[in-house]
């Protein structure tokens, strides 16, 4: 059984962990900013996003762009600041979440679809592309909680995590960009997915909140591997200097007052045998 030991702790609701230049960059969401840790536990704050950051990504040129949830905006950060990328306010029905950036600056954006804090009625909502000159299109439609996604390393296939469907799935990507072939890669049981990431294996590690659990899923639904996990796991992804370190994002609860006020949210680290794979 393979154990968590805690890199960086006294966060707010770390999501979207990233690893790039030898960092790990993450959204500490209800904090309201973007940051990176190190492998020696040094925090740093990159920017302050006041409508709450979710989803991190990079242009093909290094720029960073950032998910801003509840105005639905991509933000783009230039050396002056964060600039406005693209406006998805009449594309998302509700608050912005995960994203992943595809090789030529492509971003995939998905959103709550409806008040999850609230305990509105859960209903389907979209994932929208947006283009990297910041032009904002649906791409998929009828998508249950559209939340953690990865490209595969040829670039051809996107995976996301339909939480509130409690599964993976796959779409082929076309030239443009395009998302074609809707299928089911993985159900997931009683696991619900939020954010992911995928291995040299073309398995995917699942972060699942209410199990406390990361789980390994093969392409079928196997389950290769589970980790437990003390609090609730919200997100993950492989990296460091070999791409073997898995870094797990979690908290006590993802509840935005009790967030800010407890500050139980961690970023914990383990080493794992198969390194990581395509984007993000």
């Amino acid at each position: 059984m393979r154990t968590l030991k805690v890199l960086v702790e006294g966060l707010a609701f770390p999501e979207g962990p990233r690893w790039r230049d030898g960092k790990l960059f993450f959204s500490d969401m209800h904090a309201n900013q973007v940051c990176t840790v190190d492998l020696a536990g040094k925090k740093s704050v990159v920017c302050e996003v006041p409508q709450r950051p979710s989803g991190l990504g990079w242009l093909p040129d290094g720029r960073m762009l950032v998910v801003s949830m509840t105005d639905r905006k991509l933000l783009r950060l230039e050396p002056g600041g964060l600039k406005p990328h693209a406006d998805m306010s009449q594309l998302a029905p509700f608050d912005c979440n995960d994203m992943v950036v595809d090789a030529k600056g492509r971003a995939y954006v998905g959103n709550f679809g409806f008040d999850l804090h609230k305990n509105e009625k859960p209903r389907t909502t979209t994932m929208v592309m947006v283009t990297p000159d910041g032009q904002a299109r649906i791409a998929a439609d009828d998508l249950s909680f559209p939340n953690g996604t990865v490209i595969t390393p040829d670039g051809k296939t996107l995976v996301v995590g339909e939480s509130m469907g409690r599964r993976l799935t796959a779409f082929d990507i076309a030239a443009d960009g395009t998302l074609s072939n809707r299928r089911v890669w993985a159900q997931l049981g009683t696991y619900i997915p939020d954010g992911i990431g995928l291995d040299a294996e073309g398995a995917i590690w699942v972060a699942c909140p209410s199990a406390s659990e990361v789980v390994r899923v093969k392409e079928g639904g196997e389950i290769a591997e589970r980790i437990k996990v003390g609090a609730d796991a919200f997100a993950c992804i492989l990296g460091g200097a070999d791409g073997k370190t898995l870094f797990v994002a979690t908290a006590a609860n993802s509840d935005p007052e009790k967030c800010k006020r407890d500050r139980t949210g961690k970023i914990e680290i383990t080493q794992v045998e198969v390194g990581h794979a395509g984007l993000p």
